[in-house]
């Protein structure tokens, strides 16, 4: 019975269907296109794109089926189905297709910058056989737009299919482009058609990715690709004419062209890397010409991302070739630095470091690894500091984002990574975003989001102080008092309790504490959280009701949630709420703290924090740490080590006298900048490993130049706990070198002995001893192959955690009650609520964005926000230069006047070219209780204006000034209602029912 039922179930799933004679099953709800794919056999498609669906403008796709002409992409397959590709009829609705294509398009492949393999026009024509057209090419009354500074779209080469409308509406959904059908020549407009650099385009690639032509094409492409492309145009337009009327047919003009390519092809590397920005994790390939890099031009395949980019993973490596990359160590003499050898700058760290180990003993040292770095070289980092360097002064970055919503992890479900996959936040009926920006800070994540809510009806909630990019799409948008988040969640959490909503059989079973859990609740009703935070009890019952009708609750959260005194509690009351609605451990659900940096989770997961070893196994656990001294042969120091926040105070205590600090920009990220840097002053020795001579390089000692991501091996760990493998793109600038051999070098002058070859030695060193790890190899990372920790010993790993219990001995979760720790107070004359965070355009504080052009014309400054009732208030407009004061320093900026922020709150991005500039000078010491994550969130200041009026920061060619021009799609219908089209497929509503 039971083998029967499976084969019924089978059945269920699939149809049977006849192609050309031959029967074919595919699975149920593929499409006819799908299906004839699946067979191997080739077959026309221009407009169709597997990311992108059916949009049904180029025709070129069409069969016979039963009878009828109907286009194979958008018709799903059904039983008993007969189709035929090679009927008559099917071969000449398709060539007519494609000769109304190349009216729109000039052939002239040899001397085009898209002549490369991936050109899908000028594949399918080859595929085709079409030897002449039988419309000639009409030339377009439009000009080609160069205005956006990383790509141009050139209209005369635009086959009009849409694809890039597609994108950007439905994939980006950032909702820009669309076809003027209306025109009597039609054409792809931005916004409500003005140039590219006036629209709101945010330069994400999606439509250049997509191009099946050169219409839309890289900037940096352009007269680089090909052997006979940049040619100057009254020269190449005579080559082209002369083409055509030498060559008796297209396949003689492709006979050329291919050989071309293949020439291309034979100087051209392709090389598959991990992003470096931010923590979604991006994969795509990296196009090189020597040091030129071409083009990016993300795959399919790629696990998070697929074709999808945004502007700093698709155009922002520029600063890979910047004149101010540092090429060799520098070793300080008097006020100056002086270039020297890789063997005297080791020689200075070396007698260095002895001395002050000598004198004061190890723990007088700290390490500082980066979120930069792989995985592999945060390893050697914290290996470095424990093994050879005998202390357990080594952190990362994460404690200034991540480690409270890490501790709230671990404290609830066991495991500090986000519960799921980004496919399980497309997959949510609820998204509740809470202090995070992933429009901007993570963008490629938030068009998952986006299209969920726009294709899928995914509902959104966001709480923010600001009004960003997500919230003026979202379903419903609260603005609570900063630092509230704890109260108005738990008085969510208790009103679901009370209405008796909560999982009853999921607490049951599966987790811990629910009736002492219930007991703490008690403070937090609605009019408390009313009063507290400033909302209506209209909306706390809302955000409750919308949490109680959905099946599948998602939340995100950032750094406006942790980086308060009481981030730690406030990201364990969002796990809280997850455990009491049962939304943890099913597709479609989970916790998701959104990591920063391209490798933050990865930092943490290699060791680099004081109480912790590789995988997350304690120092302070003797039968774990004895494993390493096993592995590693030493002994492990087992006092407690300091972390980033606390190293700052020891060195002003004059514990702390040398410190070694890699690819971190401490001395502007770190809160209270001007104690940081005054903490720097007073070191003894000091190391900074970089790319560039950072903020924090101008304090140290000695300076190592290392390498970028695209100039070397590893891997790195996104959000989603995925692994990945990046290769080597280019080789490294003058004497720099990645950082696992600039650490090995240190090592071993310390008496290491280490002989890594290759970062795959590391990673498998790490991976033999760390449980968490221990399935894992480079071999299952190759290519495009990822694996989201755990991995189990054969190589299985865990997208979605906790399926089969929790990560505690009796498998179930522990509801932890916390409290509110309300926010810092200063003196009454700080009247204006200082907010800060990211830009789309910029990673960071823009060390490395800032030296890319096309961003820096993008957004070349800081600024800060403010209402526009707080500028009628001060007597200020766009552009007015005002000073913010607060206790603990002073930055001057540039006003932008905008209704993202409202009343007395200001926001200043974190980016910074000037000391002036930069908003940690404003903010102070005050930390997370649990762990020492900086509150930069809590901050008052002055205004002082310095001038009423002026220049706008936000200049044009800022996206923030478009206009967007929201459509379901290419409208495909207003196509076929022109009067100069005549339908190819037999009953074109059936098509669009079918």
């Amino acid at each position: 019975m039971i083998d029967i039922r499976t084969e019924a179930q089978a059945e269920a799933r699939t149809v049977l269907l006849e192609i050309d004679g031959k029967a074919v099953t595919v699975d149920r709800g593929a499409s006819v296109l799908d299906a004839i794919l699946s067979t191997g056999q080739e077959h026309p498609h221009v407009c169709y794109h597997p990311a992108l669906g059916p949009i049904e403008t180029c025709d070129t796709c069409i069969v016979e089926i039963d009878g009828k002409l109907m286009r194979a992409c958008s018709t799903p397959v059904e039983d008993g189905m007969k189709v035929r590709t090679k009927s008559v009829a099917a071969r000449y609705a398709r060539k007519e297709a494609m000769d109304r294509i190349l009216k729109n398009h000039e052939l002239y492949c040899t001397v085009c910058d898209n002549n490369n393999g991936n050109c899908v026009l000028h594949n399918t024509v080859m595929q085709m056989g079409v030897e002449h057209q039988a419309y000639p090419f009409t030339p377009k009354p439009y000009e080609v737009d160069m205005s956006n500074p990383f790509y141009r779209y050139d209209p005369q080469q635009c086959i009009l299919c849409g694809r890039c409308v597609e994108a950007c509406q439905n994939l980006q959904v950032s909702e820009v482009l669309s076809i003027a059908w209306d025109r009597e020549v039609p054409r792809v407009i931005w916004d409500n058609d003005v140039p590219i650099n006036e629209s709101s385009c945010v330069s994400c690639g999606h439509c250049v990715t997509v191009c099946p032509t050169n219409a839309l094409m890289e900037k940096s492409m352009l007269g680089e690709a090909g052997f006979l492309t940049g040619i100057e145009k009254p020269t190449l337009d005579k080559m082209i004419d002369i083409t055509k009327k030498v060559e008796p047919g297209y396949s003689s003009i492709f006979v050329v062209s291919e050989i071309e390519h293949e020439m291309r092809e034979a100087r051209i590397r392709k090389t598959k890397t991990v992003c470096t920005y931010c923590g979604v994790g991006c994969a795509f390939d990296v196009w090189t010409k020597d040091r030129h890099i071409l083009k990016v031009e993300p795959q399919m395949e790629a696990p998070v991302n697929q074709i999808s980019t945004c502007v700093k993973g698709k155009f922002g490596w520029d600063f890979v070739n910047s004149p101010d990359r540092l090429t060799k160590p520098l070793v300080r003499k008097g006020d100056r630095f002086v270039e020297v050898s890789w063997d005297e700058a080791l020689d200075v760290i070396e007698r260095r470091i002895k001395d002050i180990q000598a004198q004061h003993g190890y723990d007088a040292v700290a390490f500082i690894s980066s979120s930069k770095a792989t995985n592999e070289e945060n390893y050697l980092m914290q290996k470095l500091a424990r093994a050879v360097m005998h202390t357990n002064n080594i952190d990362n970055c994460s404690r200034y984002c991540q480690s409270p919503a890490t501790e709230a992890l671990r404290r609830t479900m066991g495991l500090g990574g986000d519960t799921g996959s980004i496919k399980d936040l497309e997959l949510a009926d609820l998204v509740l975003i809470v202090g995070a920006n992933p429009a901007e800070a993570h963008p490629v994540l938030s068009t998952r989001l986006r299209r969920a809510q726009k294709k899928r009806g995914q509902k959104h909630i966001v709480a923010d102080v600001r009004r960003n990019i997500m919230a003026t799409r979202a379903d419903l948008f609260i603005q609570p008092r900063q630092g509230t988040d704890l109260v108005w969640l738990s008085a969510v959490t208790k009103y679901i309790i009370d209405q008796g909503r909560h999982d009853e059989a999921f607490l049951r079973d599966r987790v811990n504490g629910f009736d002492e859990y219930v007991k703490s609740l008690e403070k937090f009703t609605l009019d408390y959280a009313s009063e507290v935070c400033g909302l209506r009890k209209e909306e706390i019952i809302r955000v409750a009701e919308m949490i109680m009708e959905a099946e599948r609750v998602a939340v995100c959260w950032a750094m406006g949630v942790t980086q308060h005194r009481g981030g730690s509690d406030t990201s364990t009351a969002i796990c809280n709420l997850l455990l009491v609605t049962g939304n943890v451990a099913r597709p479609g659900t989970g916790a998701y703290p959104l990591r920063g940096h391209n490798n933050v989770q990865g930092a943490g997961d290699m060791g680099c924090a004081p109480p912790f070893l590789p995988g997350y196994e304690r120092v302070d656990n003797e039968a774990q740490r004895r494993k390493w001294e096993k592995l590693w042969g030493v002994e492990l120091p087992t006092t407690p080590g300091l972390n980033n926040h606390q190293m700052v105070d020891a060195i002003h205590e004059g514990k702390l006298k040398a410190m070694y600090l890699c690819g971190e920009d401490m001395a502007v990220v770190d809160s209270n900048a001007n104690y940081v840097e005054d903490a720097f002053r007073k070191l003894e020795f000091f190391v900074v490993q970089d790319v560039f001579l950072s903020k924090t390089a101008q304090f140290a000692d000695v300076v190592l130049p290392a390498a970028p991501s695209l100039e070397k091996e590893g891997t790195f760990t996104n959000t989603e706990r995925r692994i990945q493998r990046l290769y080597r793109v280019l080789d490294p600038l003058g004497d720099s070198k990645p950082d696992w051999e600039i650490i090995q070098m240190v090592a071993n002058r310390f008496g290491a002995n280490w002989h890594y070859s290759s970062p795959r030695e590391i990673f498998e060193e790490m991976a033999s001893a760390a449980d968490l790890f221990r399935g894992a190899s480079y071999d299952r990372l190759e290519g495009y192959q990822s694996l989201q920790w755990p991995v189990l010993p054969d190589g299985t790993d865990t997208p979605l955690l906790y399926t089969d219990g929790f990560a505690f001995p009796d498998k179930k979760a522990r509801l932890y009650p916390v409290d509110w720790t309300p926010p810092i107070e200063v003196g009454e004359e700080y009247d204006l609520e200082l907010n800060n965070g990211r830009l789309l355009e910029h990673f960071h504080e823009g060390n490395m964005t800032s030296r890319v052009p096309g961003i820096h014309e993008k957004v070349p400054e800081t600024f800060v926000e403010i209402s526009p009732e707080l500028a009628k208030e001060r007597g200020v407009t766009d552009g007015a230069l005002v000073r913010l004061v607060s206790p603990y320093g002073s930055i001057k900026v540039r006003v932008t006047v905008t209704d993202r922020v409202s009343g007395k709150h200001v926001y200043v991005p974190l980016l910074s070219h000037a000391d002036e500039e930069a908003v940690n000078r404003l903010t102070s010491s005050d930390h997370d209780t649990v762990t020492y994550t900086p509150a930069y969130k809590e901050m008052r200041v002055r205004m002082e204006v310095i001038q009423s009026c002026g220049e706008p920061p936000v200049k044009r060619g800022n996206f923030r000034l478009g206009k967007p021009n929201p459509q379901p799609g290419v409208n495909v219908e207003q196509k076929w209602a022109r009067k100069d089209y005549v339908p190819l497929v037999t009953d074109r509503a059936l098509v669009k029912e079918g």
